[in-house]
């Protein structure tokens, strides 16, 4: 079956490949789908139509320059989220998950964006369901709208880790409830969705979660690009595992303004770069559009940042004076609203991290794709790669923490090739890269560091450090 998109203004062709497949479990997820299922008839009385399964995912390096219009290198892990579904008739969102600390909740169908808004309960777990179900309701035909909507939820993506449990959670209610009436969507165009959808809950994302939820491919990780959505298999070297390992630091980021900041802080310095080279700065909202413009190299553009910024914070009204314009117009062209009038932006060490991690991402593919390598020393280019984007990440992005500096270190004293942060920081998840001869030793001696520094017990710490590989996208399946 062949099928026309039209995605950033170019048709694509649209294969049966490019559909979330529809299959029957698995001897390996029928176990957690059955558990599932009993939790779901429990509250419901019914059985469930269908399940969805979308994956968390760790992304081997590019961190923080997708919402810059730069591409990235994810790859899906085995962590997922579940949702058992089924319609009904009550013209009501009814949500349970199998964990019993997030309680049920319910609410009318009409009611998703006021209670996705709603401050005073903050970004709680059902509030990311109902970005999806949004999101969902935004493509859907009105005719096709849904009466109301039974779902169970249960995920194994450790939360607030920076494996993408938020973004899985939203890409799989928005899956759901596409899939329940009918609405045949590409991955692409789910990606796309699910991206924009996620925006309701506040965060300023790019895109990279979303896409490689439902883009990710068993065997190997992918190179993401944007405008317009594209993914390419980036085949890593046979001795490589990546094993992830939590600070046991925790941070959500749509429950700070620290994420929003740095893109802000990204979009001023496109801004004020392009009014320096006398182009329409308000037309300019990415990092990737001013390189666009000047039609200058990755490496030309760190020049052109160490000329035209200025490695002092800068000060709204310094800002309002380098563009010439007054702080109500740069609250509609730059979306600073939700800063107050004493913040300080870090705009120099923001592109140059940038610039020079995006560089990063392209010397990383082009490494696993140099056949004249031998694997050994291929390790070693791609663990420093990870390492040099950790350094960037925690000086000139300040979004590390010292319990993931520190966890870093350790995975490089135990002979990791490199390590690095992984997704937005602030705590979270560290990757680190090893040979895998010596996955075992190295996954022991993390988990022996942490259950120093830690108050939970040995059984706990199992799922903290474990080894990954690369991983199916989403899933539908069929009951």
């Amino acid at each position: 079956m062949l099928k026309m998109s039209r995605e950033a203004n170019r048709t694509r062709i649209i294969e049966e490949d490019d559909y979330v497949p529809i299959l029957a479990p698995t001897a390996d997820i029928s176990p957690r789908l059955k558990t599932l299922a009993a939790h779901f008839i429990s509250k419901y009385n019914i059985e469930p139509s269908f399940f969805v399964r979308v994956p968390g995912r760790v992304n081997l390096i590019g961190e923080h320059i997708d919402y810059c219009g730069y591409s990235v290198c994810p790859m899906a892990i085995e962590q997922h989220i579940l949702i058992a579904v089924a319609l009904s008739k009550n013209n009501e969102i009814q949500l349970t998950n199998v964990d019993p600390k997030y309680e049920d909740f319910r609410c009318s169908l009409e009611n998703t964006g006021s209670r996705i808004s709603d401050s005073e309960s903050g970004p709680t777990w059902y509030k990311y369901f109902l970005c999806g179900v949004k999101g969902a309701l935004d493509i859907i035909p009105p005719e096709s709208v849904p009466m109301g909507i039974l779902a169970a939820v249960w995920g194994n993506i450790p939360p607030n880790s920076g494996l993408s449990s938020s973004s899985a959670l939203v890409s799989a209610a928005l899956l759901s409830v596409v899939h329940a009436n009918q609405c045949k969507l590409s991955k692409h165009e789910l990606a796309v969705d699910s991206a924009r959808a996620e925006r309701h809950i506040g965060t300023q994302g790019g895109g990279m979660d979303q896409a490689i939820a439902f883009l990710g491919k068993a065997g190997s990780a992918k190179l993401i690009e944007f405008n317009p959505l594209r993914a390419t298999d980036v085949i890593l070297p046979e001795n490589a595992v990546f094993v992830i390992a939590h600070s046991q630091a925790y941070l959500n980021k749509a429950s700070t303004a620290d994420y929003n900041l740095r893109v802000a802080e990204c979009r001023l310095a496109a801004q004020i770069i392009a009014k320096k080279r006398n182009m329409d700065w308000e037309s300019v909202q990415r990092l990737i559009d001013i390189q666009e413009r000047l039609a200058l190299d990755l490496d030309e553009m760190v020049t052109v940042v160490m000329t035209e910024l200025h490695e002092e914070p800068y000060t709204l009204d310094e800002i309002c004076k380098c563009l010439s314009t007054d702080y109500e117009q740069l609250k509609k062209t730059s979306l600073i609203s939700s800063f107050n009038s004493s913040q300080t932006f870090k705009l120099q060490q923001r592109a140059l991290h940038v610039f020079q991690e995006a560089g990063r991402v392209l010397t990383f593919c082009r490494i696993n794709e140099e056949a004249s390598i031998v694997e050994h020393e291929k390790l070693q280019h791609l663990g420093n790669l990870m390492s040099k984007s950790h350094a960037s990440l925690h000086k000139l992005y300040e979004c590390s923490h010292p319990s993931v500096d520190a966890l870093v270190e350790k995975a490089m004293f135990y002979g990791a090739f490199g390590a690095r942060l992984t997704g937005a920081g602030w705590g979270g998840c560290i990757v680190a890269i090893i040979d895998k001869n010596g996955v075992q030793q190295f996954v022991q001696a993390l988990r022996a560091y942490l259950y120093q520094n830690s108050t939970k017990d040995r059984a706990a710490l199992e799922d903290m450090v474990f080894p990954t590989s690369p991983n199916q996208g989403a899933i539908i399946y069929q009951c």
